[in-house]
């Protein structure tokens, strides 16, 4: 189970990012610089990317709970874990409930909706905020974790991934919002956030998968 478990982590994030990668560049009408990710779950092949949300998110909820298994005492043993499942459940919940057309897309829609279309959107944008605050969360502690076990390159890392996830979260969401100096890299912006998210998520799966292979195995008496 914790093998499979980190294969999980590291298949999850290439899925994603390949699936909205492709659609993105065949969908009609839909700029990949433009639009948020969440928008490819409207229109005709909009099961795709809801698909993709559900998949990533079961994945990652594998792996969360194998992280939570076999992450050895220290800082973040607890809550490391448990923000990667708040990040996973998030990315279910973005799939069960579909957003609002934003930026014109699909087609002949308003750049902003006045209100929520639907309870299906609010929700939608509450459990991507709840998301990327959570994997944004789970940076910092793996950040403290790694800082403490003398890793500084993984600390490092986890730090700058932290602030790019913040940066971009507040560009992607005032492009969303028609600010007219953002709004048409709204989802270039977003892109470098998820991409961000999950580079730094996969390389974790593998870090701890390698850790892990390297463990001395428990002497029989």
């Amino acid at each position: 189970m914790s093998k499979a478990s980190f294969i999980c982590g590291i298949v999850a994030g290439p899925l994603f990012v390949l699936s909205f990668l492709i659609q993105g560049a065949v969908r009609n009408g839909y700029d990949p610089l433009r639009h948020p990710v969440s928008s490819l779950a409207l229109g005709d092949h909009g099961w795709v990317q809801s698909a993709t949300f559900l998949v990533a998110g079961a994945l990652t909820t594998v792996f969360a709970v194998g992280l939570r298994r076999n992450l050895r005492r220290g800082p973040g043993r607890l809550w490391g874990p448990l923000l990667v499942g708040v990040w996973a459940l998030g990315l279910v919940g973005a799939g069960l409930f579909t957003t609002d057309p934003v930026s014109g897309y699909p087609a002949d829609s308003p750049d902003l909706l006045p209100a929520y279309g639907s309870a299906q959107a609010a929700l939608h944008d509450a459990v991507s905020l709840v998301a990327f605050v959570a994997i944004l969360g789970a940076c910092i502690v793996f950040a403290r974790r790694f800082a403490a076990d003398n890793r500084r390159g993984w600390a490092l890392y986890s730090t700058a991934t932290a602030i790019v996830v913040l940066v971009t979260l507040g560009l992607s969401n005032a492009a969303f919002a028609q600010s007219p100096n953002l709004v048409a890299f709204g989802g270039l912006f977003q892109r470098i956030m998820i991409v961000a998210a999950w580079s730094w998520l996969t390389l974790l799966a593998q870090d701890v998968s390698r850790v892990l292979d390297e463990r001395p195995e428990p002497s029989e008496r």
